[in-house]
This record gives structure tokens, C-alpha cells and sequence, in this order.
């Protein structure tokens, strides 16, 4: 078992043995007595009352391989091996926001806990259980609460290694103060919340729309890094397997504008956790509708084994699978016609917030709506007349991609 070379986003260890540290550093302040959250206490019982999950669960981590690598770390720290360790991680993580870590960045501790289950037998049957996910998704929404809040906002000081202000995460994020409205002179540089430090703004005029006036050039709709570009995508397709093909019907979820895309183009591309997180219209037009698609928050697909850097190597999977939001804009420009911003959430980052309402006209460049609590994937999906030459900077699509600013030009209609 290799390691990936770093996770996307670098929301997770890059090596299987931080990780483990990670964890069992968590381990060691847990307090077994604390009373469990209501919510967290809900999903107990929902596994204890239910025997195919009590089962499943059980079974989700004794898959994990025993070896070392899965295991423990060099020193013995043991790795999380049953749901009730599991039960009392998640209730001290709806306390606490994450910290920054230079090497270790643990932004998305859930996905850290659940990072080698989600990869076995049970953990694939586990993560696609509707009563689970309606669970997790009560989990998430009260942390959301509590990083929404001003008692989040601890993590945002100026240690140098752990603080979002400090020095590792300013050299993470150079020209900060330049670049984001933010007030350097007051506590937590004005922000109310973590989610508010997450969800910043650009100072004026630092993205600027880049040829504004052409509507034969269409904007990158995030800071972000591209993933996958296919074109003749099909209405359905066998998305779980290796190659993760897209799969129209299921990623617009039975949608009647599907037949306006089928052998069309899809973009997917990724964003990270030190960026910035609100998505923009790629093209001036009307938005004809929007929707929001409640799915899974831990699953991928077995197609890939044990991802070290999981769910991240299942991106294109998540796109008919996991919580998304989808915004249908009808561009100005008769040769784009309908194009399909898809907004979608990878573990613990499921808050997908639109801003935008059906019969709205949006200029591009315009904000549509925002991931809360860091980065995720997005795609743009395009029906099958429409003919693009896509200008990626000279990179590959793939996981070693690198940002592209958002509002600079992604392609052009030929």
C-alpha cells in the first residue's frame, strides 16, 4: 500500500501514519463519561437498534486490514477499531473548529476517522444507508451551528503552527490581507465566525471578470484546480466502476433538462481549504432553476480500494452520489444555451448554500452561492452542440493539478 501523493484540498495527513498520530493524540483527551450530544446519541441508537447495522458497522472496522499500515503507528497509537470510539470522537468534534497544521492538515476530521472504513465492504453498504445519512447530515448541520458561531472563532490567532492567522497559514496564503476584506487591526481580523473566516470575500477588484464583454468566453466558476474533462458524456453509465464515467441522469438526479445534455462536455475541477470557497456565474444569462439534492456524505467507491486520500480518488463517483447543488443557467450566448453549474459536497464540506433564485438573470461573474466549511468539487456541464476549446494553464486534469482563479477565462466557444 503506497500513500497518494498529497490528499486533494490537503484536507487530510498526507501518510497513513499521521493520521494515526492524529487520531490518537484526539484519543488521548477524550473523556469516555462526557455525555453524548442528542444527535450523536441518535445515530447510537440508530445503530443499536437496527441489526444490519449494528452489524455493518462492526464489520466496517474490523475490514480494515490489520497491519501496521491500517493499524497502528510506529509508537502503538492504536487506530479507531469500533463505532463507540467512533460515537465519542464525533461528540467532541461538534466543539471544536480545526486548527491549521503546516504538514497535518485536518480539516476534515470526520473524513480522517472514517478514512480506511469507508473503504471496505461494509463501510460501501454503510455510507450509502439512507437512515445513516440522515443521521450524519443532523451531525453536520449542528457543527455547522457551532462554526457558524463566535466560540469558533479560538482557532483564528496567530500561533505560528496551528492558528489560521499565525505564520505557516499566512506563508499557506500569501497576501491575505491584500487580497480578502478583513480588518488586520481587530481581534480575529474582524471575522464573527470560523465560517465567516471560510466563506471570505475578495477585496474589490483582486478577480476581476476577464473579458467581461464576450459572451463567447465563458469564466472558471471557482478557485479552483482541474479534475476530469470528458465530453460525449452518456445519460447513464456505470459510475462506480474504475473509470468512474459520468452519468448524466444520475448526476441531475432524473432531471427533464437531462435529454439537453446527453453526449455533451462535463468540467470537474477541486478546491482547496486555504482559497477562497464562493462560486461564480461562468456566463451571463437567466437562472432557470435550482436545486438542492440531499445525498451520501461518506461514500466511495470500492472501485478504488483503500484510498489513502479518500474520498479524493472518488471524485467523479460523488458526482452522482453524493449532497450537491445544481443551478441551470440559459446563457445570453444561443451557441452555449443551458449550462449546469453543480455545486457538490465531499464528506463534512456537504453545505452547499445558493444564493440565486429560478427567473433571476445574472451577469458573469456574478456570486451564485458558497461551500461552507472549505473546499469541494464542481462541475460545469455543457449540452452536446456546444464546441469549446478549454485553456487549463498547460495542466493536466488530474489530482496533481494546480488552482486556476476564479472569474479568468476556462474556455471559449469555437
Amino acid at each position: 500500500m503506497t500513500s497518494a501523493p498529497f490528499r486533494v484540498g490537503k484536507w487530510l495527513p498526507s501518510d497513513e501514519q499521521a493520521l494515526e498520530n492524529w487520531i490518537a493524540h484526539v484519543l488521548h483527551d477524550l473523556d469516555p463519561d462526557a455525555p453524548l450530544h442528542p444527535d450523536v446519541l441518535e445515530l447510537k441508537d440508530l445503530i443499536e437498534g437496527n441489526a444490519d447495522l449494528f452489524m455493518l458497522f462492526h464489520l466496517m472496522f474490523n475490514q480494515v486490514p490489520h497491519k501496521p499500515t491500517y493499524n497502528r503507528d510506529p509508537s502503538g497509537s492504536p487506530q479507531v477499531r469500533n463505532y463507540l470510539v467512533m460515537l465519542q470522537l464525533l461528540n467532541r468534534i461538534l466543539t471544536t473548529a480545526p486548527e491549521y497544521n503546516k504538514t497535518v492538515m485536518v480539516g476534515c476530521p470526520i473524513n480522517a476517522i472514517l478514512d480506511w472504513p469507508m473503504g471496505t465492504k461494509a463501510g460501501f453498504a454503510v455510507f450509502l444507508h439512507e437512515k445513516v445519512n440522515h443521521q450524519l447530515k443532523k451531525i453536520l448541520n449542528s457543527w455547522a451551528m457551532y462554526l457558524s458561531s463566535p466560540e469558533s472563532r479560538y482557532v483564528l490567532n496567530q500561533d505560528p503552527h496551528k492558528g489560521w492567522l499565525g505564520r505557516d497559514a499566512m506563508e499557506a496564503m500569501p497576501g491575505f490581507e491584500e487580497d480578502y476584506l478583513c480588518q488586520p487591526d481587530q481581534p480575529f481580523h474582524g471575522f464573527r465566525s470560523w465560517d465567516d473566516f471560510f466563506t471570505r470575500q475578495f477585496r474589490p477588484g483582486r478577480r476581476p471578470v476577464v473579458e467581461p464583454d464576450n459572451s463567447s468566453a465563458i469564466a472558471n466558476a471557482c478557485e479552483s484546480a482541474p479534475y476530469r474533462l470528458a465530453h460525449g458524456v452518456q445519460r447513464r453509465d456505470r459510475f462506480w466502476i474504475k473509470a468512474q464515467p459520468y452519468s448524466l441522469e444520475d448526476m441531475l438526479r432524473d432531471d427533464p433538462t437531462v435529454d439537453r445534455f446527453v453526449g455533451g462536455t462535463v468540467y470537474q475541477a477541486f478546491l482547496s481549504p486555504t482559497t477562497y470557497h464562493q462560486w461564480h456565474a461562468p456566463v451571463s444569462g437567466k437562472v432557470i432553476k435550482v436545486r438542492h439534492i440531499d445525498g451520501t456524505y461518506y461514500s466511495e467507491t470500492l472501485a478504488e480500494g483503500f484510498d489513502p486520500s479518500g474520498p479524493s480518488e472518488s471524485q467523479a463517483y460523488l458526482t452522482s452520489m453524493a449532497t450537491r447543488t445544481l443551478i441551470f443557467i440559459e446563457a445570453d450566448n444561443p451557441d452555449i444555451g443551458l449550462v449546469c453549474f453543480m455545486g457538490v459536497g465531499m464528506s463534512e464540506v456537504s453545505s452547499c448554500e445558493a444564493l440565486v433564485h429560478a427567473g433571476q438573470y445574472v451577469e458573469k461573474g456574478d456570486t451564485l452561492g458558497m461551500f461552507h466549511f472549505g473546499g469541494s468539487t464542481y462541475c460545469l456541464v455543457f449540452g452536446p452542440d456546444v464546441k469549446l476549446d478549454f485553456d487549463l494553464h498547460g495542466q493536466t486534469p488530474g489530482l496533481h493539478a494546480g488552482n486556476i482563479r476564479v472569474n479568468e477565462v476556462l474556455a471559449r466557444v469555437k
